[in-house]
C-alpha cells in the first residue's frame, strides 16, 4: 500500500533525523558494557519494507551498543515466515542470533501445519518479550447503510445470503477473528482472502467487498480521510490515536478481543544472563519516547513482558486459536 510505505518512510526519516538513530539517549546507553562483545542478528521471515522489517530495524538501532556492538536485521523470507524460525532454532545458543516474529507463527501455525511445522515456540526457543502489539479493525465504505457495528450486524442478518468479508490472507489471524465473529453473533459470513491488507482495502474501496477485517494501522489513514469507516476495533482498550472507535468489548463482545504482536525469541539453551541482557536492552528501548512515537505512527504500541509471562501468553493464545481454526474447516497447503 502506497500510504503505508510512505508512512514507514516518514517514521524512519524522523528517526534518522535525530530521534532513534542518534542523540543523547543512545550515547548514554552506550556507556554501559553491552551484553555481547560481537555482532548480533535479528532474523525476520519477511522481505524488507514491511511492518515486521520496519519494527525490527527500529529496535535493532536502539539495541546497538547496548545489547551488542552492532545489531543487524537479516531478512530470511520463505514458507510464510517459517524459514526464519527454523534458522534461528538451529543457530548457536550464544545470543548472537535472535528472531522477531508475528504472534500467529507461534500461536496459529501449530494448528495450520500440524504435521509439517518444524519448530515449537516453547520447546525450541526462549521467549524474551513482545516488542509491540496492534489490533485489527472492521471497516466498511462510507456509503454503507450501516453506520455502526450494531447496525452492520442487523444489516448482515437481513441479507438473503452470506455476506463476504475480506482479510489479508487465508489462515491469517483476521480470517479467524471473522470466523469467531460470525459464530458469536449468529452471522453468515464468507471469507474472501487477499494477498495482503492493501489489496483487501482496495477491494473495499472499489466496491468489490462490503467489509474488511484487517490490521487497524493499515486502514487508519483511509478512515481519517473519510474513504472508509472503521466501525469496531479488536484491541482491549480504545486506540490512543483513534479514540472515537469502539472496541469489541465495549460492544458487548469481549471474546472477540484480539491483538497481533511481534515478539523476540532466542534459541533454546541460551544462557540466562544473555536472555536477561537482551530483555533489559529491549525494555530500555521500549521506554524511550522516540521509539514509542515511532511505533505510534504505525498505530502500534510497545508491550513488554517478562520471559515467563511471555511464554504463558504464547501458550494461552495457542490454546485459544486451536478450536477456532478447527471449527473454521480451513486447511493450509503444506
Amino acid at each position: 500500500m502506497g500510504t503505508d510505505k510512505a508512512k514507514r518512510r516518514t517514521v524512519l526519516a524522523a528517526l534518522a533525523g535525530g530521534g532513534l538513530l542518534g542523540g543523547h539517549g543512545r550515547a548514554a546507553a552506550q556507556q554501559q558494557q553491552p551484553t555481547l562483545d560481537r555482532l548480533a542478528r535479528t532474523v525476520i521471515g519477511f522481505p524488507p519494507g514491511g511492518s515486521s522489517d520496519t519494527v525490527a530495524r527500529i529496535y535493532a538501532e536502539r539495541l546497538r551498543g547496548v545489547y551488542a556492538p552492532q545489531v543487524v536485521v537479516e531478512n530470511r523470507a520463505g514458507a510464510t515466515g517459517r524459514l526464519a524460525l527454523e534458522a534461528v532454532k538451529a543457530a548457536r545458543p550464544d545470543g548472537t542470533t535472535l528472531v522477531q516474529t508475528p504472534a500467529s507463527m507461534l500461536t496459529v501455525y501449530p494448528h495450520l501445519y500440524p504435521r509439517t511445522l518444524r519448530y515449537d515456540a516453547l520447546a525450541d526457543f526462549i521467549p524474551v518479550t513482545p516488542v509491540c502489539t496492534f489490533p485489527f479493525a472492521v471497516a466498511v465504505r462510507p456509503d454503507h447503510p450501516a453506520k455502526t457495528f450494531p447496525e452492520f450486524i442487523a444489516w448482515a442478518k437481513r441479507q438473503g445470503s452470506a455476506v463476504p468479508f475480506a482479510s489479508p490472507a487465508a489462515g491469517a489471524v483476521p480470517h479467524f477473528v471473522g470466523v469467531q465473529m460470525a459464530k458469536a453473533l449468529g452471522l453468515q459470513l464468507t471469507h474472501v482472502p487477499y494477498r495482503g491488507g492493501a489489496p483487501a482495502i482496495q477491494a473495499l474501496l472499489g466496491g468489490e467487498i462490503p467489509m474488511v477485517l484487517v490490521v487497524a494501522g493499515e486502514v487508519a489513514e483511509f478512515h481519517r480521510s473519510g474513504q472508509v469507516r472503521i466501525i469496531a476495533v479488536s484491541s482491549p482498550e480504545r486506540m490512543p490515536r483513534l479514540p472515537e472507535l469502539p472496541t469489541f468489548a465495549e460492544l458487548g463482545q469481549p471474546d472477540l478481543t484480539a491483538e497481533e504482536w511481534f515478539g523476540v525469541l532466542l534459541p533454546a539453551q541460551t544462557p540466562e544472563p544473555i536472555v536477561e541482557g537482551l530483555h533489559r536492552a529491549i525494555a530500555a528501548a521500549a521506554a524511550t519516547p522516540e521509539l514509542q512515537e515511532a511505533l505510534a505512527r504505525l498505530e502500534y504500541r510497545t508491550a513488554m513482558m517478562s520471559p515467563r509471562d511471555f511464554a504463558a501468553r504464547i501458550r494461552a493464545e495457542r490454546e485459544r486459536w486451536g478450536p477456532i481454526v478447527q471449527e473454521s474447516g480451513f486447511k493450509a497447503e503444506d
